[in-house]
């Protein structure tokens, strides 16, 4: 009697050595050390390995990178407009103030491959590899959804037409800039209140300028 052959170990495990020690080496050096060389050495795997799994040392960078995102904190399910969004970027002020993987990943990103050079012209930039476009989609979805699910909410009606990027960029910005600021006694929760506060005054004023307008329009 013949068996169904078993599919060979060995290559899972030797990703999983790989990508093990260069999730190790991101959160003790950074970016920076994780390199090839490194990565190997540490996994005990041989240079040809890692490129049957990785076609480079970018792609190697960039699955570490997802493995230390932590999952996106999403809103209480009710409450004010306001608690809702005090309350989701309160959490995730705390995820960027312990937990600065996310920022790191971004800087990366933004910087380009090759954290040596200045990052190439829009006109000249070279396509992502499947890894890094599933890495900036996984940080972009880490941000979007959970303000997603606010700004859907009927409660939301009252801001009108919200331009979301522009609108997680000006709550989360703050935040962003207080943990690289390292000031010791910044105050993420207070900040939290402060950005939603401002944020929401303006997209009301808006609102009402947009829904003045047109009823003018619709007496004229």
């Amino acid at each position: 009697m013949t068996g169904q052959r078993r599919a060979d170990p060995r290559p899972a495990l030797s990703r999983a050595r790989l990508l093990e020690a260069a999730t190790a080496l991101l959160r003790s050096g950074g970016p920076w050390a994780v390199t090839v060389d490194a990565v190997t050495r540490a996994a005990n795997v041989a240079r040809a390995t890692l490129y049957r799994h990785f076609p480079s040392g970018n792609d190697l960078l960039a699955a570490a990178f997802q493995s230390l995102i932590p999952p996106a904190p999403m809103p209480l399910a009710e409450g004010s407009l306001r608690d809702r969004l005090v309350g989701l970027l309160q959490a995730q002020a705390e995820l960027i103030a312990e937990a600065p993987g996310m920022l790191t990943a971004m800087s990366w990103l933004a910087l380009g491959p090759d954290l040596e050079q200045v990052p190439e012209a829009r006109h000249t930039h070279v396509a992502d590899s499947a890894a890094i476009t599933t890495l900036r989609e996984r940080i972009a979805q880490q941000y979007a959804a959970p303000f997603d699910a606010i700004f859907d909410s009927p409660e939301a009606a009252e801001l009108g037409d919200i331009d979301r990027p522009r609108a997680i960029a000006l709550l989360i910005g703050p935040l962003v800039v207080g943990r690289l600021s390292t000031l010791p006694d910044f105050d993420y929760r207070e900040c939290a209140r402060a950005a939603v506060d401002g944020f929401l005054y303006v997209q009301r004023m808006q609102n009402a300028r947009v829904s003045a307008t047109g009823t003018e329009s619709a007496g004229a």
